[in-house]
């Protein structure tokens, strides 16, 4: 559980990181270009923090029960049947993570050659691992969320605050 707590956290800070220097890289290589010395570097590492923080930030965001829901209809719904609605879901996200780990390991590998157009000694593998690395981040919170829901607690019981 302690090891859980200090991994989110360490995820809050590299996703807000990653945030910045993206936004941070973007500007400078602007500059740059209006300055007439372009940094063509600048628009692949951005990518490639892009990457990374969408599938930290989706974490965080699942995590916490910050995600999009419509519940419209299900909250009219006796409680048993929300119950197995919920396990469906969590059941359907599971199997995608899944495919999602193993298709994200399988395109690392095939991309290990290829380089970045503008950074040629960095392999593009490190944009796809984000990939692999954010759906077993995912599959955990979904796997705690699983256990939370038959222990019966509700989702807005589970949500974690990790600043």
């Amino acid at each position: 559980m302690r090891a859980l707590q200090i991994l989110w956290k360490l995820e809050v800070v590299i996703a807000g990181t990653f945030l910045v220097l993206m936004v941070l890289l973007i500007f400078l290589g602007g500059v740059a270009r209006s300055l007439h010395y372009p940094l063509n570097w600048t628009g692949d590492a951005a990518t490639c923090l892009f990457a990374w923080a969408c599938f930290l930030c989706a974490d965080i965001a699942w995590r916490n029960n910050s995600l999009m829901s419509i519940d419209l209809v299900t909250e009219r719904l006796p409680e048993r049947l929300q119950f197995c609605l919920r396990m469906l879901n969590y059941a359907l996200i599971t199997v995608f993570l899944l495919y999602l780990v193993a298709m994200g390991l399988y395109l690392s590998w095939i991309s290990r050659i290829r380089s970045f157009q503008g950074i040629p000694a960095i392999s593009y593998s490190w944009v796809t691992l984000s990939l692999p690395v954010g759906a077993i981040l995912l599959l955990i919170t979904t796997a705690r969320k699983v256990r939370g829901e038959l222990r019966g607690e509700h989702a807005e019981q589970r949500a974690v605050d990790v600043l």
